[in-house]
């Protein structure tokens, strides 16, 4: 492990609802290190804003814990929240229809899937909770950069080139876009064999209380299963599931 940075976080664990502003001389003393050592871990958490720096003077500073901190927690709280509302109404659908499904959410530049139910098939998707995609690559990935503002859509699009994860061909940025404004237009997102050869995906946003598209619904599986009427079916069990989860959430249909 990187010692510098179990080092760093620890010094985080000194802040505390009773004590939220600490000097560079208590910050060391409590911690036990070397001033030098301190200034230099203390320098790194203002610069990726999980401490401020509130007071500066020859002799010492002063620090607070920084907004990073309440932007990840408020991740947090959002993926519980989604998680434990989602979770029966997820599983009722899987029993319904007898495929994967998940639950994804957008963190940074990548989707990350955050919940799973699975199909009772024998033969089985392997996905984990945790696991992360480009926004770009999968149906719940792709749904989720639609329906972003075009600020966050032109940082995902704006690298040099855009990678499929099969054979690492090189991804048609304009076709991509014309799929993301379909996407928009249609209210869901479809793909075939983006993430895993021959298996189809399937997504639905969910919104929160104010109307954002917070999370998608994501139905995955052998794209034999996803044809003719099949497919007309699980898309409106899934469509109406995703309306009772955001439902659950605060959002109100007029």
């Amino acid at each position: 492990m990187n010692q510098s940075v179990i080092k760093a976080l620890k010094l985080l664990d000194l802040f505390n609802e009773d004590i939220q502003e600490l000097s560079l001389r208590e910050i060391a003393w409590r911690a036990n290190l070397p001033k030098p050592t301190v200034y230099r871990l203390l320098a790194s958490l203002v610069e990726t804003g999980f401490l401020q720096k509130i007071k500066e003077t020859d002799q010492d500073s002063s620090y607070r814990l920084g907004l990073k901190l309440l932007e990840l927690g408020h991740l947090v709280s959002n993926q519980l929240e989604i998680r434990e509302i989602a979770l029966p109404y997820m599983g009722d659908l899987a029993q319904d229809i007898n495929e994967v499904i998940h639950i994804v959410i957008a963190n940074q530049n990548e989707a990350t899937y955050i919940e799973k139910v699975d199909s009772t098939r024998a033969i089985r998707l392997y996905t984990r909770i945790g696991k992360s995609s480009p926004l770009y690559i999968g149906s719940g990935p792709k749904l989720l950069l639609a329906f972003m503002g075009k600020e966050k859509q032109e940082i995902v699009l704006g690298e040099a080139k855009l990678y499929a994860i099969d054979d690492h061909r090189v991804i048609d940025k304009k076709k991509l876009q014309e799929e993301l404004e379909t996407i928009r237009a249609e209210g869901y997102a479809y793909s075939i064999g983006e993430q895993d050869l021959e298996t189809t995906g399937i997504s639905y946003p969910l919104y929160n209380y104010r109307g954002q598209v917070i999370a998608a619904l994501t139905v995955s599986g052998l794209s034999s299963h996803f044809e003719g009427e099949n497919l007309q079916v699980i898309k409106m069990k899934t469509r109406k599931t995703a309306k009772k989860i955001s439902e659950k959430l605060g959002h109100s249909i007029s």
